[in-house]
């Protein structure tokens, strides 16, 4: 699965890293950025994208197909 931020989109409410703290962290720009996408398991990346207020985390499969938000 890979994991893309719309950092646009992304109001740095925080709610990934409570999720998943080994994946995201919070930039200078009070942005969610990638730091470790591989150090958790698929369920864990939907439930931090899901989340997320303003659906700024988009997951896709390994052909690019759109999973979340669909």
């Amino acid at each position: 699965m890979r994991v893309r931020i719309d950092r646009e989109k992304c109001i740095g409410s925080e709610n990934c890293i409570v999720s998943a703290p080994t994946v995201y962290q919070i930039d200078e720009r009070d942005k969610a950025v990638l730091i470790d996408p591989d150090s958790v398991d698929d369920d864990t990346l939907l439930l931090s994208a899901e989340s997320c207020p303003t659906e700024a985390i988009i997951l896709e499969d390994d052909e690019g197909r759109r999973i979340y938000p669909s």
